[in-house]
């Protein structure tokens, strides 16, 4: 059962796992923005005031609504041997009754990619949607031409279901995605994706 008073915080090897606060706001937009040319191919275009101040306020105020809401766990990456913003996590889309089902997304910045953070946070969140907030199903989606994002799913044991047309607008248009599910029982052997 969730319990949306319960702080959250996940703790990994390197990693602590907590919801952003306003204090972030410096360190985070830094990282976007250094890592810009890095995340925009994959992501939904950035509003005009993706990197301001009040911009970043509402992300945290969603964050924190969201928490106690239920709906999403939105958390950020921060290696604990420095206190260093990495990235990003969000389980969004919390849906209750008979789906107990979540979607995932993720970002890393680009100093901190392909070093098997993003793996360890992964794997702590899905840990975490299973076991404390008892969901039996977690969705993913990306690019078919994202391969470090599609080997990530697939190393922390999610499954490739089948392909989505037009699922989101990235970079300012309609794009197809590829998608992945881990399931909490899951009984589907390795599949292969597309």
């Amino acid at each position: 059962m969730f319990m949306p008073r319960r702080k959250i915080r996940i703790e990994t090897e390197r990693l602590t796992l907590r919801p952003p606060v306003l204090t972030d706001f410096r360190e985070w937009s830094s990282l976007r923005e250094r890592s810009a040319e890095f995340l925009v191919p994959w992501e939904p275009q950035w509003a005009s005031d993706h990197l301001s101040r009040k911009g970043f306020a509402n992300r945290v105020h969603w964050s924190q609504r969201s928490i106690s809401q239920g709906s999403a766990v939105p958390l950020f990456l921060i290696r604990r041997e420095d206190s260093v913003l990495l990235g990003a996590i969000t389980l969004d889309n919390i849906r209750r009754g008979p789906a107990q089902a979540g979607t995932l997304g993720y970002w890393t910045g680009e100093p901190y990619a392909r070093q098997g953070y993003m793996r360890e946070a992964l794997l702590a969140m899905v840990h975490h949607a299973f076991e404390r907030l008892n969901l039996s199903r977690l969705e993913a989606a990306c690019l078919p031409e994202n391969q470090p994002s599609r080997r990530l799913l697939e190393k922390c044991g999610f499954k490739y279901e089948g392909v989505a047309q037009s699922y989101l607008q990235i970079d300012g248009r309609w794009r197809t995605h590829v998608l992945y599910a881990a399931l909490r029982s899951d009984r589907r052997g390795r599949t292969d994706a597309g």
